[in-house]
């Protein structure tokens, strides 16, 4: 990995809970956690600070509850605990490494998290500790990603790194289509009117209207959240 300059000062990344399983089926697994902190530590290294937010569907998601036929507001309730679970898994993998980490939480929590406070936020990273962003915006009918996006612009950030499962944006599914295209960068619009659903349209949107870019590149590709970061070319820009 480069020892070179930083291409960000602050940045948000943004987990989704998938990522955290690994090759599992269902919730946390140690090794994923052990490398994303590795990355996150040689980032800090760096001189950047580092927020992260994290989703909750590799325990529950409220979109699924309701399909189901649960009350949609109880099932977003219930993702937004799930993150709260993941936030800890992750602040435990952090500070084995040494990293001093905070979780803020969107509901309420004091036994668990801090309450999220946005200048609180800001003095953590500024002393260098890496923040956790857990339960979303704490409101329902709200993705993690669009909690991501708020986040990312009430601290200032200069990107938000979008973890995912491939490496950028494509016309279509690469995983079905294999001759699908992937881009390099796209503008707010393009991603909003091809509808590419790498988040959902909200999150687009608030990005867009705050100009906050946005890079999407591929989590389990080993040292990508150092390449992203060191400005290296991976990935698909939004901005």
């Amino acid at each position: 990995m480069s020892n070179g300059k930083a291409a960000y000062a602050r940045v948000l990344l943004k987990l989704s809970g998938e990522a955290l399983m690994g090759d599992g089926q269902y919730g946390v697994s140690p090794a994923v956690v052990e490398r994303i902190a590795g990355e996150i530590q040689h980032v800090i290294g760096l001189g950047v600070q580092v927020a992260v937010v994290v989703g909750g569907g590799n325990i529950f998601r409220g979109v699924a509850g309701a399909a189901e036929g649960m009350d949609r507001t109880s099932a977003d309730y219930m993702g937004m605990l799930a993150t709260v679970m993941n936030a800890l898994a992750l602040q435990d993998g952090f500070e084995k490494r040494g990293i001093v980490t905070r979780v803020m939480s969107g509901i309420e929590m004091p036994r668990v998290a801090e309450p999220f406070i946005r200048r609180r936020a800001m003095r953590h990273l500024e002393k260098g500790r890496l923040v956790v962003f857990a339960a979303g915006t704490g409101n329902p009918y709200f993705t993690t990603d669009t909690a991501g996006a708020l986040r990312a612009i009430e601290i200032g950030a200069d990107v938000i790194l979008k973890a995912t499962k491939v490496d950028g944006i494509y016309d279509a599914d690469p995983m079905k289509v294999p001759d699908a295209r992937r881009f390099d960068a796209l503008s707010y619009d393009e991603c909003l009117a091809r509808n590419l659903r790498v988040m959902d349209a909200t999150a687009i949107s608030l990005c867009r209207e705050n100009h906050m870019p946005i890079v999407v590149f591929k989590l389990h590709e080993p040292g990508n959240i150092v390449r992203v970061v060191m400005g290296n070319g991976v990935g698909t820009r939004i901005s």
